[in-house]
């Protein structure tokens, strides 16, 4: 029976969760505010982990990208952090990216709720 999950998405799913921990206690950067950890993908070869986050209250890409600057900083701590809690032989490096995806998603759910208000609209003065 093959298994659902490869390793390297075990690993992606555990540095998620304890670079989430960490990120939230150990960082004291007062720049920093609060990270939300999308997701992590992992090298097959496990060198490499690239973490994609956004930022509660950022409205612009270059204080998000200031912040993520600041993450890339503390990867190696990070690191350190995450292999302290990890049981694994040897920990990936960081790093970093903003993720726009999110940013991106509420725009488009915006403008279209927005379309579907002006078609309401649109059919109640009809009915009239």
């Amino acid at each position: 029976m093959p298994r659902e999950f490869t390793r390297s998405d075990r690993v992606a799913d555990a540095i998620q969760r304890s670079l989430a921990h960490a990120i939230q206690m150990e960082v004291r950067d007062p720049r920093l505010g609060m990270v939300n950890i999308n997701s992590v993908s992992v090298s097959r070869d496990l060198t490499w982990a690239k973490v994609y986050v956004t930022f509660v209250g950022v409205d612009s890409s270059e204080e998000a990208e200031a912040s993520v600057a600041i993450l890339n900083k503390a990867a190696s701590y990070l690191r350190n952090v995450v292999s302290k809690d990890l049981t694994i032989r040897s920990t990936p490096k960081l790093q970093f990216f903003y993720d726009k995806s999110t940013v991106v998603g509420q725009k488009l759910s915006h403008l279209i709720d927005k379309a579907v208000a002006k078609d309401r609209e649109g059919k109640e003065q009809n009915e009239e």
